[in-house]
């Protein structure tokens, strides 16, 4: 009874983030990780887990809810002709490599500093979205050449590092590349598939013998919140790219920097306190 008790409020905040997740991944194009990693963070913080793994658990779990989140809301973005195909060609092998990389790697780093480049980038994201002009460009057009292609690859690196699913940082940089908004937010959906699936599996395989893991854990994925989240993103995305497309791009973008400076101020407070 006590743990019933205990664990229902758990659980009901796992299914807001689910449905808050699934609206953002439409909405935005993120993936809905942006929202489920800080309140699994607090969730996992709430039943006592270590905090040395508190984070990495909280990235695992969200990128595997993206999984299928991402190819919800892809497909509503694609239905609605927003998703940019040759792009995806030319940067999506070179996300999935970084993604892969950012995933090793974050297993050897301790949760603080996760939440600090999670609060970092956040911030530097709202600041781009809600103070620079829509005519703000660093170029006409997405670079074609070799040396473009360090930039899916730093996204795909930090969004597996952050339980992301790209759209977080490849939403701003395409509109900074002159691409529309809204092509931008439906083709960074299809990006969070070619992040979210390599990254799970190295955070599964990283994670697995560790000692201080939830019973219910596949490695860092914790597999009750990943039941209760992925079914409510995935329902909930297509909602989410309805009502992107009812929105000027100054709305869709102000609403993107609006939330993130919210998600990052709180990242970082917890990273530093």
């Amino acid at each position: 009874m006590e743990m019933t008790w205990n664990y229902l409020p758990l659980i009901s905040l796992m299914l807001v983030s689910g449905v808050i997740g699934g609206l953002l991944a439409g909405l935005l194009g993120v993936g809905g990780g942006i929202v489920v990693v800080p309140v699994l963070d607090f969730t996992l913080g709430v039943l006592g887990v270590d905090p040395e793994v508190r984070m990495h658990i909280a990235v695992a779990t969200s990128l595997a809810t993206i999984i299928p989140t991402s190819i919800s809301s892809a497909r509503a973005h694609h239905a609605r002709g927003s998703v940019d195909l040759a792009l995806f060609r030319l940067w999506g092998p070179v996300m999935f490599i970084g993604a892969t990389f950012g995933a090793v790697l974050a297993s050897y780093v301790n949760s603080a500093i996760l939440a600090l480049l999670f609060g970092s980038v956040a911030l530097l994201v709202a600041a781009k979205m809600l103070f620079l002009r829509d005519n703000f460009l660093l170029a006409r057009q997405v670079p074609a050449q070799t040396a473009g292609l360090g930039i899916p690859l730093g996204i795909g690196a930090v969004s597996s590092m952050m339980g992301i699913g790209s759209g977080t940082l490849s939403v701003p940089v395409l509109t900074l590349l002159n691409q529309p908004v809204h092509t931008a937010v439906g083709t960074s959906a299809l990006f969070g598939l070619v992040i979210s699936i390599p990254a799970t599996l190295a955070y599964i395989l990283s994670g697995w013998p560790h000692e201080s893991l939830l019973p219910g854990n596949l490695g860092y994925v914790n597999m009750p919140g990943f039941l209760i989240i992925a079914p409510l993103t995935t329902w909930i995305a297509p909602y989410g790219a309805k009502i992107a497309h009812r929105l000027t791009r100054a709305t869709l973008s102000r609403t993107f920097g609006a939330f993130l400076l919210l998600v990052g101020v709180r990242m970082l407070y917890q990273a530093l306190s």
